[in-house]
């Protein structure tokens, strides 16, 4: 075949620095002869070489960030470095980007591996939340956005790959210190909380035995804090009057100060050994221990869903939206916050790779990995006020006015809520409607009954479990159309389990003989936090979390009378085997070069549920144990091919069936469930909800098309087109279920008819997504010598949509934002550098902590964040007393930036509006 030969300049891009390609990537990468000059590019530029390279160099069609060493990616932040790829963007969770979403979907549809290998994760469900993961140790990340058959995980939207080290790729010894100081743009907001952090990472990379063996071992320490004030609300109720006019106003608010600490230790090993040609090894441990632990104080203002009455002298209407924007109540009274919360995550991850060339032609691979994440969330609400119960304590007139914009609303209130003489621990309002409580404290009957709800605390447990396992085999071929057939098989066993409870607490003195509320401990006391942000001035501050665990309260659980405890506890199970065959392609369409792969992936799934069917019998929750399974296969082809018009030039094409597995908290076995002695519409004697033990994975078919012009060592131009045919879905739905072997949680025994009627999560439904990318990264240098160093990195997306739901109704794809842009600007020479960054999204549906810390679907704004940096690296200025240092300093959230969610279309009616302000960081790497 007379293929056209790589250019020097080619061949120095492939060979220049790349030490961190993705295992696909690797294989396309040309080899570099021995009498060409290689130059290299260091620093920020280095990595964008390296980023280009590894997109330049895939036969998938993909995007990179990639690190010049260990511990100097581009951001502080993975996910941060994630959300300026094309196509790709992030949402914030306290302030910090975590949840990635792929070309407008949202992290559950699309897996997250490490070194290959599919992930856990912390949450309830599949989606990762990349700040558990450090920057600091990674090498780099890949994102695929279209599939082959080899890879060994599955995800609509594509499959985003973190990467670490390979010593014997870095040819040299590597020590390096990392440190990093960190401060809050707010001053401290609760007086213990933290606005000062840092973060700290020393690793070491060597070779021995003449370079057959490698080590890479790295550890980073890091706590970074994190402050917010945040206006609340708990909903817009509309009222219609005798004239027939319909509003909405302010059912009621839960505005408060945040301050948050997210401690994180991690330590990573990589050991590669390579004792012959024919044969390398590699086994690679992480191993992470995460705490997030947040200060919540604020102010719970009961409105129109309060105890007040409402002056009509003080209403204003917007007339146009029949909103209330502003009025008083009169005799209203407050529940005073000082809640604690405390996230933990220890995250294990141990893997061993081996490959062996049993010839020239044949080689084989074998990998075997284990990880494994267990989580423990304590959530600690405490309340105080003047008085116990709905009547009693002094009241205050409360007034609040919308300015207009979305920022929630500004109170106007008479008490002085920093007065330890008026605020006192207990349950100012009447919330602990459970039999369980009034009847431990014999309240029922009594003007005290449902006021022994003093505070709460949610105790989610999660453990998530995954052994992966893969054989793999690879044919060299000498034709003019394939030149090699990989084809293997792996397995993967997942266990995910969830225990959910809640605690009542009640003052330890509490009785009906004494009902009175207990005045703050003075060794309890923390003086107060500023809330004149919302117009509430100041406010009491006490330790909460040193009253519970000196013994102020009494606890009862929960699960006892509400079912849903039982409902979200449970566990599951899916075990996959998968075989895959993969030709890659090299042959020639005419004159044109054609490159790229075609496959298949075959897909067996087993899943079970183990969980709880509950009812309540007398105020008192029963269960009874519930066990279901459910087995599919799926077939998934793919191609990708890449057609090389000249040495700058590459049009790709990529073909795929993909699929996006079912959130793991819907496919859950526990459910509600009563049995009828009369047969419903269905003629089904159960009624049931919960989850669906029976769901099976979204589908869709994904067509590629993109353009890349690769006209300078730094620079390339691509303009893509993506389409998926969304074939199945899953929405909220009824199904028939079989409970065959479950008893009737009234009697006890096990009923005649065993069929039922369950609401939940279906499969149906369906529909298309569209978009475009275009991406551009510019060097000014190809302008005029005199511009060495300076560039531009800058992407826009769109995407359009067209889904319905099972019945024909419109749906918004979660995650999905219509536009999203990113853009960098930088300048590196002579060991300067600064950059400044800008990424942005359109309005989005997302989801975040709603009552009880489910998972709650809002409407969340659109955004535009922007960061700067500036750095000198003295060994690169030249500065030989100085070599191997290098400085830096970040501005994060530049313009403050809110976090801002609605609840319905009206732009008054704010949900959430989250003001964290900037971050300010101030680090140093020191390379011996």
């Amino acid at each position: 075949m007379s293929m056209f030969k790589p250019s020097i300049l080619t061949i120095a891009l492939a060979t220049a620095g790349i030490s961190s390609f993705a295992s696909h990537a690797q294989e396309e990468q040309p080899t570099a002869k021995n009498d060409v000059e290689v130059i290299e590019v260091k620093g920020f530029r280095g990595s964008v070489v390296e980023s280009i390279n590894t997109k330049r160099f895939s036969s998938e069609v993909v995007e990179s960030i990639s690190a010049e060493d260990i511990g100097k990616l581009p951001d502080s932040s993975i996910a941060e470095s994630i959300a300026r790829l094309p196509g790709l963007t992030a949402q914030r969770l306290d302030g910090r980007a975590s949840r990635v979403s792929v070309r407008g979907f949202s992290e559950d549809e699309s897996a997250t591996t490490f070194n290959g290998r599919e992930q856990v994760s912390i949450g309830d469900n599949r989606g990762v939340e990349f700040d558990l993961y450090p920057s600091e140790i990674m090498s780099g990340v890949t994102v695929y956005k279209t599939p082959s058959a080899s890879i060994e995980a599955e995800g609509i939207a594509g499959v985003i790959d973190m990467q670490t080290v390979k010593p014997l790729s870095k040819g040299e010894r590597v020590i390096m210190f990392n440190g990093q100081l960190e401060q809050t743009g707010f001053d401290k907001l609760n007086p213990d909380g933290d606005d000062q952090g840092f973060r700290g990472t020393v690793s070491y990379i060597d070779q021995f035995a003449d370079d057959t063996i490698g080590v890479a071992f790295a550890y980073n320490t890091m706590s970074s804090p994190n402050q917010e004030k945040r206006w609340n609300s708990w909903g817009y109720p509309e009222f219609t009057e005798d004239s027939g006019e319909t509003y909405s106003i302010l059912g009621g608010a839960k505005p408060y100060v945040r301050s948050s600490t997210l401690e994180r230790d991690s330590t990573m090993l990589v050991i590669e050994a390579a004792p012959t040609d024919r044969l390398s090894m590699t086994f690679d441990a992480l191993y992470i221990d995460f705490s997030d632990e947040q200060i919540l104080r604020g102010i719970e203002v009961p409105f129109a869903w309060g105890q007040g009455s409402i002056d009509p002298a003080s209403v204003t209407v917007d007339n146009a939206t029949g909103f209330v924007t502003s009025a008083v109540t009169e005799g209203q009274r407050v529940v005073i916050r000082n809640d604690h919360l405390e996230r933990k995550a220890d995250l294990t991850q141990f893997g061993f790779n081996v490959k062996y060339d049993l010839s020239d032609d044949w080689s084989t691979e074998f990998d075997i990995s284990r990880s494994e994440v267990e989580r423990q969330l304590w959530s600690i609400e405490s309340y105080s006020g003047t008085g116990r119960g709905d009547a009693n304590g002094v009241a205050d007139n409360l007034g609040y006015t919308f300015d207009g914009g979305n920022t929630g609303a500004q109170f106007s209130h008479e008490l002085d809520y920093s007065d330890y003489g008026l605020i006192q621990l207990g349950g100012p309002l009447s919330w602990g409607a459970s039999a369980a409580l009034n009847d431990k404290y014999g309240l029922t009957g009594t003007p005290y009954e449902n006021t022994a709800q003093d505070g709460f605390i949610n105790a989610p447990k999660v453990n998530d479990e995954l052994t992966t396992l893969k054989f793999a085999a690879s044919k060299m071929l000498d034709n003019d159309y394939i030149s090699k057939v990989k084809f293997g098989m792996s397995y993967r066993d997942r266990e995910k389990s969830k225990l959910s409870e809640g605690y009542f607490m009640t003052l330890k003195d509490f009785s009906l003989a004494n009902p009175g509320m207990l005045s703050i401990p003075e060794q309890y006391r923390l003086g107060s936090v500023n809330l004149d942000f919302i117009g509430m001035g100041d406010m009491v501050a006490y330790d909460t979390r040193g009253l519970v665990n000196d013994g102020y309260y009494d606890l009862l659980q929960e699960s006892l009378t509400d079912q849903k405890h039982k409902t979200q506890s449970w566990t599951v199970q899916e075990e996959v085997t998968a075989f895959f065959v993969q030709a890659d392609i090299n042959a020639e369409l005419g004159s044109i070069p054609v490159t790229g792969n075609i496959g298949v992936r075959y897909v067996q799934t087993k899943q079970s549920s183990q969980g709880s069917a509950a009812n309540t019998i007398d105020g008192l929750v029963v269960v009874s144990p519930t066990d279901m399974s459910h087995d599919y296969s799926h077939v998934l082809p793919s191609i990708n091919l890449s057609f090389a018009i000249d040495e700058e030039q590459t049009i790709r094409f990529g073909a795929a069936k993909t699929i996006s597995r079912a959130l793991l908290n819907d496919m859950n076995a526990s459910v509600s469930a009563s049995y009828g002695q009369q047969p419903d519409e269905n003629g089904n004697y159960w009624t049931i909800s919960g989850g669906n033990p029976e769901l099976e994975p979204k589908e869709a078919t994904g067509l590629d098309l993109s353009y890349e012009n690769y006209f300078d060592a730094e620079g390339y131009f691509s303009a893509a087109f993506f389409y998926k045919d969304i074939t199945q879905w899953i929405f909220d739905g009824s199904y028939e279920v079989d409970m065959s072997g479950v008893a009737d949680p009234s009697t006890g025994e096990i009923p005649e008819f065993s069929t039922g009627t369950a609401s939940g999560m279906v499969n149906g439904g369906g529909g298309d997504l569209w978009g475009y990318e275009l991406s551009l990264a510019l060097p000014f240098s190809i302008f005029h010598p005199s511009l060495e160093g300076f560039g531009v990195i800058a992407s826009h997306t769109g995407i359009e949509q067209d889904v319905e739901d099972q019945f024909g109704n419109d749906y918004k794809l979660p995650g999905l934002s219509e536009q999203v842009d990113s853009f960098t600007v930088y300048y590196e020479r002579n060991g300067f550098q600064a950059r400044t960054s800008m990424r942005k999204r359109s309005d989005f549906k997302g989801n975040v902590n709603g009552l009880g810390l489910a998972p709650t679907q809002v409407d969340i704004l659109g955004e535009t964040l922007w960061d700067a940096q500036v750095g000198y690296d003295f060994s690169e200025a030249g500065v030989e007393s100085l070599d191997g240092l290098s400085l830096t300093f970040q501005v994060q959230n530049i313009t403050e930036e809110p976090f801002t969610t609605l609840s319905g279309d009206n732009a008054l009616q704010v949900r959430d509006y989250q003001d964290y302000g900037r971050t300010f960081l101030l680090g140093f790497s020191y390379k011996l």
